[in-house]
């Protein structure tokens, strides 16, 4: 039997998430052992055009509850990015954890060749399932993820490839 769609996503996206998870964690450590205030780390950025700590991680969630809502056929949540805390950002990935866990698997049957339809900057992209969670998610999820740990390691949190990878174990 092949990898289906559901395994070739959830899983994955549960995964790095738990890993994000942990990064945002070690970051509210570190700021309350240095006396940091929170919000210079969440609002901290690589580059003056590049989004903050908050957004990115407000964009890696997205992606993730966008990715199976569309691969399963259903109607995606909406949140209203609002997060301004370790805490709020912390409930977020928590939320989006526990859609992810709400989707069944039989959901996801057939959705490699569903097509998806995306407006992006006003231009429409069509992909097939799998080429939309091959080539627009995972990118996608992992810049915005590479970039929240990037932020937190340019700022002095001591991370490394395992917190990365460590799926918050």
């Amino acid at each position: 039997m092949g990898l289906s769609m559901y395994d070739a996503s959830v899983p994955v996206l549960k995964h790095m998430l738990g890993s994000l998870s942990a990064i945002l964690r070690k970051a509210a450590e570190h700021a309350e052992a240095k006396k940091i205030a929170p919000e210079v780390l969440l609002n901290a950025r690589l580059f003056p055009d590049m989004f903050p700590l908050t957004r990115q991680v407000q964009i890696a969630t997205d992606q993730a509850k966008g990715c199976v809502s569309r691969l399963a056929g259903v109607e995606i949540p909406s949140y209203e990015d609002t997060e301004s805390s370790f805490d709020e950002l912390q409930d977020r990935i928590a939320k989006t954890l526990a859609y992810l866990d709400s989707l069944s698997p039989a959901l996801f049957d057939g959705s490699e060749g569903r097509e998806i339809v995306l407006t992006v900057r006003g231009e429409p992209m069509t992909f097939t399932g799998a080429h939309y969670l091959l080539q627009w998610v995972f990118p996608n999820f992992y810049f915005h993820l590479t970039t929240a740990y990037d932020i937190l390691r340019h700022s002095g949190i001591e991370l490394g490839k395992r917190d990365f990878l460590a799926g918050g174990a």
